[in-house]
């Protein structure tokens, strides 16, 4: 049996809120649908040359009382970056926290706006550790 991959799917409480996000990430909205007699909408963002691989975002316009706490949502999404201390960087200069820091030139973790955990991985070997990202802590949890 074939199958192929769609893509991944998450609900969001205040929409402008998690595109701002997911753009700061560098994804890109690729496709979207208002569904007026449903009252929801579909936001499908990619990252550039990997527009097979989306996250759709569901927006529920009268809201949705469950998130971020109703733990609909999942483990995490999962996306290699060029640089690890630079996306950090970029972030944490538009108000994201880094919940657990790059401290090994490899792997961290933010949040979005709904409380969806993101985890950000160095492409390629890990960067050798740097300031101040080798003694920097936990914030919250992941």
């Amino acid at each position: 049996m074939a199958m192929k991959y769609l893509h991944t799917m998450v609900r969001v409480k205040d929409l402008e809120a998690s595109m701002a996000f997911y753009e700061l990430l560098g994804l890109r909205q690729t496709r979207r649908n208002d569904y007026e007699q449903g009252r929801f909408s579909l936001i499908f963002m990619a990252a550039p040359g990997d527009e097979a691989c989306p996250v759709e975002l569901t927006y529920n316009w009268d809201g949705d009382a469950g998130l971020p706490s109703d733990s609909r949502h999942f483990g995490h999404l999962a996306y290699a970056v060029d640089d690890i201390y630079a996306t950090c960087q970029h972030l944490m200069d538009n108000g994201v926290t880094i919940n657990r820091p790059p401290r090994d030139g490899r792997m961290a973790f933010v949040r979005s706006p709904d409380n969806i955990s993101i985890e950000l991985l160095q492409a390629g070997d890990p960067l050798p550790p740097a300031e101040p990202w080798a003694s920097m802590g936990n914030t919250g949890h992941w």
